[in-house]
């Protein structure tokens, strides 16, 4: 019989999803024959009917995808007369053609596997890796693609009988859930000694909520690494994990069992709880309650708190068994790349853990948690990584020739373009020593590998002394093309919101390679994909010996006043100063006056590092970013005031002047105004500063689109004062889904190194 045919190429994330047998049921609805198959692009269906049947098919399958698909393109095309088979029938799936990563992020613990999971009836009761085609590991365990169980880590696990009937079931929901597994066949877990030694006789889980209520430290491995887990509430547990880890005084995660016991710790709005409970799982930032009961040393003062959701079935089982909110940080000390194999962590967590929650399913791709906020009233990936990765993002343009961009040097990701889409990696970390420089190459590697991609262009940072820029430049067989941090930070904005450009971008972070010889990160640049002009920056602040200066914050801050008071800083106003030996403070004066090792930095981060140090007395940073975050986190909400600031012509270049601000600050807190109300005030005066930048550059070059990037803006107060001053009059664009900070900086690397080689070959 011959019916009309079409065949319907679907993009997105649509492979280990549930989509196939989705698509078979809507098509047995609908009376459709035919076959849907996997490919390494996406889904390709073939359907034969009547064209009524047809279109109702078509719209089926726009309208109520299954939850953790996301179709990104579906177009059609008719297929030419030929017999229709006499069924619907879902097919193996094919190899060949443009490669695409279409394996969907991993997938937290859906009701229904927890429904099982704790019915006492069910075959799968505390199987600690229940999942099915709506919840589990992905990525995580992928080897390759087309997504299908040889190509994963549970290739090892032959699926028992009842198993492999689900497996086979287009209408059971875990028909082709590549991690399908049960107590008969499937993963097993295993609780260690610190020393290594197995412990028998007992739940494993038991010996890991025993330890955990009496103070210890567990690892547990999860699905992307290891956690490093203790009693959240227990003071001498947390301080404990701290010496350990050598984690000075960065805050900890927090993972509770559910939204009500988050809620009991963390004030949370409507798009927080979104946020908490989404399929993607990440740590979300809010402020904590007073009355949360967590011990102080979670997260020392700092009244934000990052707390998520269990999203694997360990994690619930913890959460349930052992009843208290626990510390999930991640299973490395500082500086390490994440653990994910189990004799690495053995190893490199001996004397830390004080047991092992480990279990036999491999990781192939380690991923750490993924961290959110909301800022302006919709949720910002501060780190995007596990539930986000590999999900891809469309490039506003195709990419003619494959690119690697390699990011920065803090928080690290890289990025793949490729056809019509860029792939950022997972969170890799600060690339400070060899093994994070090894793990930041692996993964490489494997994203190659996936995409069977050999780029032919490498985009990095121009800082020439960045690991990634030193990878970038060993690899000679592609052409390497340098970005500008801060122009790599706008066309990220633009990627995300697929905006052409020109654009006005507002570019505020800590430091990044000017062309200048100076450390950009207050600059107002008018920005294309392939080239900038800078607009406008701030006066810079020279670092009394360099990197010192970042973590020693009170060299930033004598810096400041020295040039605010013409040389004669009022020190004796500002307790800092006090608790240092006095020559000390001279000699790095006199280095500062000689700019002896003492770079100009005008980056916004480094007045927030500044002030928080003059105003809170707070003379050392213990982690990247610390002091500036308690100088926003101190704003009275009250305040409503600003400070007067300067704009100035340096080398024509208009400057933005916050000597009269340090001024009528230091008088302020000299007439006994506390710091809250300063700081207030501080914030509103950089959000006038941008104002009076943006609409100055408008007037002469009209009404463009505004961009606000960079990694001050994950600061929500200064990120929402000026959207509240430019939204008025201009559309103004905040990230979403690439991180504003370091974490999307390769995004924007690969989108400007393909356009200045598309002009560069158009110049040719």
């Amino acid at each position: 019989m011959n019916l009309a045919g079409r065949r319907i190429e679907i993009h997105g994330v649509v492979q280990g999803v549930g989509f196939r047998p989705w698509v078979y049921r809507l098509a047995r609805q609908n009376g459709i024959s035919g076959r849907v198959s996997n490919g390494s692009e996406g889904v390709t269906i073939e359907a034969y009917g009547g064209e009524e049947e047809l279109d109702s098919f078509l719209q089926g399958l726009q309208a109520n995808p299954p939850p953790a698909a996301r179709i990104r393109e579906l177009r059609w095309e008719p297929i030419v007369s030929e017999p229709a088979p006499a069924e619907f029938e879902i097919v193996e799936s094919r190899a060949g053609g443009e490669r695409r990563v279409s394996i969907p992020a991993d997938l937290a613990t859906c009701n229904d596997c927890l429904e099982e999971m704790f019915d006492p009836g069910d075959r799968r009761f505390r199987y600690a890796f229940t999942n099915c085609t709506n919840c589990g590991p992905r990525f995580t365990i992928a080897r390759d693609v087309p997504y299908d169980r040889p190509a994963t880590t549970m290739a090892p696990f032959r699926m028992c009988a009842a198993c492999q009937s689900e497996y086979d079931s287009p209408l059971d929901r875990r028909f082709h859930a590549q991690p399908n597994a049960c107590p008969e066949c499937g993963p097993r877990l295993r609780a260690l000694t610190g020393a290594g030694e197995e412990l028998f006789g007992t739940d494993p889980m038991s010996h890991a909520v025993r330890i955990l209520r009496r103070g210890g430290i567990v690892a547990v491995k999860g699905i992307g690494g290891f956690h490093l887990a203790c009693d959240a509430t227990s003071e001498k547990a947390v301080a404990r994990l701290r010496f350990r880890k050598m984690r000075e005084e960065k805050p900890f995660a927090v993972m509770v069992r559910d939204l009500e016991a988050a809620e009991a710790i963390a004030v949370l709005g409507d798009a927080e709880r979104r946020l908490l409970s989404s399929v993607e799982r990440p740590i979300v930032l809010a402020p904590r309650r007073d009355d949360s009961g967590l011990a102080e040393g979670i997260a020392p003062r700092n009244p934000l708190v990052g707390v998520f959701l269990p999203y694997s079935p360990i994690h619930h089982l913890l959460l349930r068994d052992g009843g208290i909110p626990l510390v999930m940080t991640s299973g490395n000390r500082s500086d390490e790349p994440i653990a994910y194999r189990n004799s690495d962590a053995l190893e490199r967590l001996h004397g830390i853990a004080d047991l092992f929650l480990t279990h036999d399913r491999e990781i192939e791709s380690p991923s750490d948690d993924s961290v959110a906020r909301v800022i302006a009233g919709r949720p910002v990936i501060l780190r995007r990584s596990r539930g986000w990765v590999p999900r891809g993002i469309p490039a506003p343009r195709r990419f003619e020739h494959p690119v690697l961009a390699c990011g920065g040097h803090l928080k690290n990701t890289f990025c793949i373009g490729v056809g019509d889409t860029l792939y950022l990696g997972p969170h890799i970390g600060d690339l400070e020593g060899v093994e994070t420089v090894r793990s930041f190459e692996e993964a490489i590697r494997r994203a190659e590998q996936f995409l069977q991609v050999c780029p032919e262009i490498v985009a990095h940072d121009l800082h020439p002394e960045y690991a990634s820029t030193l990878y970038a430049l060993e690899r000679p067989e592609a052409v390497r093309i340098g970005v500008q941090h801060h122009h790599a930070h706008v066309a990220s904005a633009m990627a995300e919101h697929r905006l052409e450009g020109p654009v006005l971008g507002v570019a505020y972070d800590g430091t990044g390679f000017g062309t200048d010889g100076t450390s950009w990160g207050g600059e107002l640049l008018l920005c294309e994909s392939d080239g900038f002009e800078r607009l406008a920056t701030f006066r810079p602040i020279p670092l009394a010996g360099g990197d010192a200066a970042m973590r020693e914050v009170w060299r930033i801050a004598m810096a400041l006043l020295d040039d605010a008071f013409n040389g004669h800083p009022p020190l004796d106003v500002f307790p800092v100063f006090a608790a240092l030996p006095r020559k000390r403070v001279d000699l790095v004066r006199e280095i500062t006056r000689r700019r002896i090792q003492s770079p100009l930095a005008r980056g916004i981060g480094r007045y927030f590092d500044a002030l928080g140090s003059l105003f809170l007395s707070r003379p050392v940073s213990r982690y990247e970013g610390q002091v500036a975050l308690e100088w926003n986190m101190a704003v009275d909400p009250g305040e409503s005031g600003a400070y007067q600031f300067a704009i100035s012509a340096e080398e024509g270049l208009p400057t933005v002047d916050l000597r009269p601000l340090v001024r009528d600050a230091t008088a302020d807190f000299r007439a006994g105004d506390s710091p809250g109300r300063i700081a207030a005030r501080f914030h509103r005066t950089l959000a006038h500063a941008t104002n009076s930048l943006v609409r100055t550059a408008a007037e002469r070059l009209g009404p463009l689109p505004v961009v606000l990037t960079g990694g001050c803006f994950q600061n929500a107060l200064l990120a929402e004062l000026v959207v509240a001053d430019l939204g008025r009059d201009f559309s103004v664009y905040l990230h979403g889904d690439v991180p504003p900070g370091d974490g999307g900086l390769a995004l924007g690397q690969a989108l400007v190194a393909a356009a200045v080689a598309r002009r560069s070959e158009g110049d040719a």
